[in-house]
């Protein structure tokens, strides 16, 4: 209790040496201990990425506007949802101008988005402060120090509202790529009511894999058509990193990009079967870092 109680404030102290914190960050939440010389599961090489992984294009691939070049460059324009205006702040936001539908996203972490289906019913009010608030957090501290975000301009984006025939949410493609190569997949559905979430290789063979808070799917999920297709364009966009997880929609065959993500659920992502952590760990080689340097800076 008492070492649970100081590994707790010191959590909260991010200016310690990333490494320290990292271990006590780790330990903290999962009861496990981290060793960043040889670490072995899934979430313990991603605390090493955020450690020693420091290669400037992570800025802009989680960057939720700047990542949009990237898409283009690689897979082509057609990948990209609609983009229908760009802010630095809430103020700025006309929302006269807006569709009746749209998504409003911050540029600068995750799950800051705020969904508009009817734009005559949103409280412009708390939207406005929901957005001041999101303005004033930055991604890198207020987790376990996620090193990418660490440079991230703090903006808005309102992209076109994404919808699907007969579906409330639509479903969320979720690639693991590895050096390159999408080694499986996770689908979420129903992201907004009840969450579920089923897990597939890539020649769609489901996995018995599920987690402690998220439902599985009961049955099995129609395999998109075009799910080769798919495959092709996170392979293309997992670059050579060692590890990251490209996510895409499907909608009635249009894939359309949603993000790259290269430290899910911020590293504490428990698997079950706990062999799982294990297994999946074993995808990540751990590249070396440069002989005289203390990280990694260059692909």
């Amino acid at each position: 209790m008492i070492k649970k109680i100081t590994y707790g404030l010191l959590k909260k102290m991010k200016f310690l040496p990333a490494p320290f914190y990292m271990k006590i960050y780790y330990e903290y939440y999962s009861g496990k201990k981290l060793d960043l010389n040889h670490p072995k599961d899934f979430n313990q090489k991603i605390q090493w990425l955020k450690v020693y992984y420091r290669v400037p294009i992570l800025h802009q691939l989680v960057d939720k506007y700047e990542v949009r070049s990237y898409v283009k460059e690689k897979v082509g324009e057609k990948y990209l949802n609609e983009l229908i205006a760009v802010y630095d702040y809430p103020k700025e936001i006309d929302y006269d101008r807006l569709p009746q539908k749209f998504v409003l996203k911050a540029t600068h972490g995750y799950h800051f988005n705020i969904l508009v289906e009817d734009k005559s019913k949103l409280n412009k009010t708390k939207a406005r402060l929901k957005l001041e608030k999101w303005l004033r957090k930055d991604q890198y501290t207020r987790g376990g120090l996620e090193w990418a975000y660490k440079k991230v301009k703090p903006r808005f984006i309102v992209e076109k509202y994404l919808s699907e025939i007969g579906k409330k949410d639509i479903n969320d493609y979720k690639f693991f790529c590895f050096d390159g190569e999408p080694k499986f997949l996770h689908v979420d559905i129903d992201r907004g009511s009840k969450h579920l979430r089923s897990y597939y290789d890539i020649d769609w063979n489901k996995l018995p894999i599920t987690h402690e808070s998220i439902g599985p799917i009961e049955g099995e999920t129609i395999k998109p058509k075009n799910f080769n297709e798919m495959v092709e364009v996170a392979k293309k966009l997992a670059g050579t990193f060692p590890f990251v997880r490209v996510d895409l929609y499907n909608l009635d065959g249009v894939i359309i990009f949603g993000e790259m993500t290269f430290y899910p659920a911020d590293g504490r992502l428990e698997f079950i079967p706990e062999e799982y952590n294990k297994i999946i760990g074993d995808y990540i080689t751990i590249p070396k870092i440069p002989e005289g340097q203390k990280f990694i800076t260059t692909l």
